[in-house]
């Protein structure tokens, strides 16, 4: 193939893993929590054979799915963003990154305060919308930086636009970046600007930046430079890879603005790989355990899938996947939840309606995306037959 598009549902997970309990995570289905919202329509989906996944129970399935289809199973040991697309890319965590359930250790405080010049308030696990409703107005008075983490392996850094300017912000982050190794070596340091004029109308804005870890070993991307292939990021896959193998990059306000810019990039000449992750099923929605606006979000993605696969080349490859899951019906945490994955693979060129079955580790996307640009790789577990 020519060219692959590889979309990753941002924690579009379709059943608990079988190790889902170590995790907190019994009974979780993404998929099958939103497929029970009136706002979920998935016709293509549907058709490239979602319903037709080994352990899916809900849904129809298609009679003859135009796609090739499967579960994925996750080695690694965690269940958070970097993890889950660095195993996608051919690398597996045998350790999961840290997380501060009690805050960031004083150490780590007082010598970003010392670098920054600035106090830190907060410090301690908190809902990213609900964290600038109780402390952005202390913020505003004060010009402390809101600091804060989830259940994830994250350092996450608030502050106002109009008190901290953006590039400021950014620069923050890569201090608490150079300082967070070790122990103390979190997945990603992630910048939350926000705007507004009291907790009423407190906003946080596209401007979020991530600083991540660069992966410890070459990846699919790695293999794809080095050999002369386009490897195109949009939205947040630059950061989750530290810019590593990225040759072009684009960053995007969410899903609709993702959506427009790979369609933009399917109408020109390329050789390789556009890597594409939708955030908003998990920032907007999942993690906001909003049922209905993650059942439409879907809707609106099979709606552009129609288009989308229609509009592809003979020697186009196109692979939906995801990196966890989110369920948004689970109320006992707010959290990423262990969940096994869907991949979906479609091309003009190829026949469809192969079952996968359960594959053990996402690396087999790797894989397929080295062997289908004609390279070859060794990641964990083979690659998907087309």
């Amino acid at each position: 193939m020519k060219r692959i598009f590889l979309i990753v549902l941002d924690s579009f997970g379709i059943g608990a893993a079988p190790d889902a309990a170590d995790f907190g995570d019994e009974n979780t289905n993404t998929l099958g929590s939103v497929v029970k919202s009136e706002k979920f329509s998935c016709p293509n989906l549907q058709d490239l054979g979602l319903f037709n996944i080994d352990g899916v129970t809900c849904g129809t399935p298609a009679d003859r799915p135009k796609g090739n289809y499967g579960r994925l199973r996750e080695k690694s040991r965690g269940k958070d963003t970097i993890i889950g697309h660095w195993e996608l890319a051919g690398i597996i965590s045998n350790q999961a990154m840290p997380v501060f359930p009690d805050g960031f250790p004083e150490r780590f405080v007082k010598e970003f305060e010392k670098r920054t010049g600035r106090k830190c308030i907060c410090n301690k696990p908190y809902s990213g919308t609900e964290v600038i409703k109780k402390y952005g107005e202390e913020h505003l008075k004060t010009g402390d930086l809101i600091l804060y983490t989830s259940a994830d392996s994250v350092c996450q850094i608030a502050a106002h636009e109009a008190v901290v300017p953006v590039e400021q912000l950014y620069s923050y982050c890569e201090t608490a970046r150079e300082l967070l190794t070790g122990d103390l070596a979190v997945g990603r340091v992630i910048a939350r600007p926000f705007t507004g004029t009291s907790a009423d109308n407190f906003k946080r804005t596209s401007n979020r930046h991530d600083f991540a870890l660069s992966p410890p070993s070459p990846t699919m991307l790695d293999i794809l430079e080095k050999h002369g292939k386009d490897v195109i990021s949009i939205g947040k896959i630059r950061d989750i890879f530290n810019g590593k193998g990225i040759t072009c990059s684009y960053k995007t306000t969410g899903n609709a603005d993702g959506m427009d810019r790979i369609r933009e990039i399917s109408r020109k000449d390329f050789s390789g790989l556009c890597f594409l992750n939708l955030v908003d099923f998990d920032m907007l929605y999942g993690h906001r355990r909003d049922v209905d606006g993650y059942a439409q979000a879907l809707t609106d993605f099979d709606r552009f899938l129609g288009g989308f696969m229609e509009d592809m080349k003979p020697d186009d490859l196109l692979m939906i996947t995801a990196d966890h899951g989110c369920d948004p019906a689970y109320m006992k945490t707010t959290d990423h939840t262990r969940e096994d994955v869907p991949v979906l693979i479609y091309g003009k060129s190829i026949p469809g309606g192969r079952d996968y079955g359960v594959r053990d580790g996402f690396t087999c996307v790797a894989n397929t995306v080295c062997r289908q640009s004609g390279l070859e790789s060794d990641f964990y577990g083979g690659a998907l037959e087309l």
